[in-house]
């Protein structure tokens, strides 16, 4: 695409601000009136966009670090602030104020995964060595810390955070002590439980303040960044398949090293505003065809424009049915409060003009046939079309013909989308597939683990059964065993008893014939 110079339009103050969306130009950044308070200036704050209304949460501002949560309504278009309420299950051990809802922080992440807000990590006053999962119910306005388990990453700022499914892939960062990181982990939003990435190959040099996008669910891109001394420009690509690193080689527009700049994805489409050098913002606005990997210029804005920032943020949204980009934010020796919208063109897929005539419509079947056929090999165009067009008409004009070919080209290239989209898809069916089969073998063997136990402790009821049996027999022989001894004992004490008299009465007549011989 072509890129023009320009500053970016503000829409009338007296316009009908209902009907915005289909004023706009495409492909121009816009900045939006707003009435009433606007938020605080700021930059390194994240953003996300639920429900045609965009929130804002945290960031810095003259080395403080902001704590407020603001939303924005892209239809009304006004600001205000959401107040906060405190999970009432978290842990009232901790001495957390009010003020402490949701910490001060600059430098996380923040997703939106079905009715919850979740920012990860950053920088705060509030040490952690461990990452924090901080989470906003968007219906509710109850704040609190997510509970999460596994191997939890080390507590990090300026890192990445992608949603694959229901996985967020964490790349790179600073730490605490300001380490760089080039490290991979998955936060499995399920079961809340976290692991580590081992990957093979050479992954991107350690760093932060990059970007990071998914293509196809399949392949993680990582753009940009810096270190603490040099900044970056390379794309790096992770296959979550395989879990393997590459840098492949890239088309198109030169692109510049660049920091804190923002990304978002759209379709095959990676749009990249701002960032910078330290010393200079990035005024382009870069779109990066992810299948292709080809790089492409929007636009380009006026220097020290607002959007020519570090620490700015983007969003995507759809209003009416059109693809929006939002930018808000950020820091080029100035901090900005605004916000800008982007129209992005719509995706025509549909077959141009030239198939309409009956050559090209017949060159173009032969053409999408022999295309199923080689399936995954290469085509060699010229020699397909060639073949076609010297069997179907050859009254036709050389110039008709080069259009036509043009056009097969088109079509050959949404072709290969299409194919590429149906592997992708493939792809994610057999993983689904063999997700479920691991799921149903595991759930066999634990059924039959669980019907081993049960027999077991059947088993186990039966031999208890027979014990009790048998301890009551003993009992009842204990009782009769024990009447036995008391009779016993009856008689042995009325024996002692009888002994004792006889004695008497044998010591009695013993001393009376003393008595008579003494007498004698």
């Amino acid at each position: 695409m072509n890129s023009c110079v320009m500053g970016a339009e503000e829409i009338k103050k007296d316009m009908d601000i209902t009907s915005w969306p289909s004023d706009l130009a495409y492909e121009q950044w816009v900045a939006l009136p707003v009435s009433g308070a606007r938020p605080s200036a700021r930059y390194k704050h994240a953003a996300a966009v639920a429900d045609e209304k965009l929130y804002i949460t945290g960031g810095s501002r003259n080395g403080r670090y902001l704590s407020d949560i603001q939303a924005f309504d892209l239809r009304s278009l006004t600001w205000s602030s959401l107040k906060l309420e405190i999970d009432p299950s978290a842990d009232k051990s901790e001495d957390s104020g009010l003020q402490e809802v949701l910490p001060g922080i600059s430098d996380h992440s923040m997703i939106k995964w079905e009715n919850k807000l979740l920012l990860l990590g950053g920088h705060s006053k509030k040490s952690s060595d461990a990452m924090i999962v901080h989470f906003i119910n968007l219906e509710t306005h109850v704040c609190g810390v997510m509970e999460t388990s596994g191997k939890i990453p080390v507590a990090r700022g300026g890192h990445s955070v992608t949603l694959v499914g229901s996985k967020l892939i964490v790349f790179g960062g600073e730490d605490r002590s300001r380490k760089l990181l080039n490290d991979v982990h998955v936060l499995d939003l399920q079961t809340m439980t976290w692991s580590v990435v081992e990957a093979t190959q050479t992954p991107p040099a350690p760093r932060f303040d990059h970007s990071a996008a998914v293509h196809s669910e399949r392949y993680l891109l990582i753009f940009g960044g810096c270190s603490h001394s040099i900044f970056f420009n390379d794309l790096h690509v992770l296959d979550l398949h395989t879990m393997e690193w590459s840098q492949p080689q890239v088309q198109g527009d030169l692109v510049s090293p660049r920091a804190g700049h923002a990304g978002i994805s759209i379709d095959e489409m990676w749009y990249i505003v701002g960032g910078g050098d330290n010393n200079n913002g990035c005024p382009e606005t870069l779109a990066l065809n992810m299948s292709k990997l080809v790089w492409s210029t929007l636009t380009t804005l006026k220097e020290r424009h607002p959007l020519a920032s570090e620490g700015l943020s983007i969003c995507s949204a759809i209003i009416d049915g059109g693809k929006y980009l939002v930018a808000f934010g950020g820091y080029n020796g100035k901090y900005n409060n605004e916000v800008f919208v982007m129209k992005l063109k719509p995706r025509d897929l549909s077959q141009p003009k030239i198939f309409q005539s009956p050559a090209a419509a017949a060159a173009a079947a032969s053409v999408t046939a022999a295309y199923a056929l080689a399936k995954s090999e290469k085509l060699d165009f010229p020699q397909i079309i060639d073949l076609n067009f010297n069997g179907v008409e050859n009254n036709v004009p050389k110039k008709d013909i080069n259009l036509e070919i043009n056009a097969i080209k088109e079509e050959k290239v949404v072709l290969e989308s299409s194919i590429d989209e149906a592997r992708a898809e493939n792809s994610r069916l057999r993983e689904k597939i063999d997700e479920l089969k691991s799921n149903h073998t595991e759930l066999s063997k634990e059924l039959q683990s669980v019907q081993s136990q049960l027999i077991s402790e059947r088993s186990r009821c039966f031999k208890l059964e027979a014990q009790i049996a048998e301890l009551q027999k003993m009992l009842e022989s204990l009782e009769s065993i024990e009447n036995e001894v008391q009779i016993l004992r009856r008689q042995k004490s009325a024996l002692e008893q009888e002994m004792e008299v006889s004695s008497t009465q044998q010591q009695g007549s013993g001393g009376v014939w003393r008595w008579i011989a003494g007498g004698t």
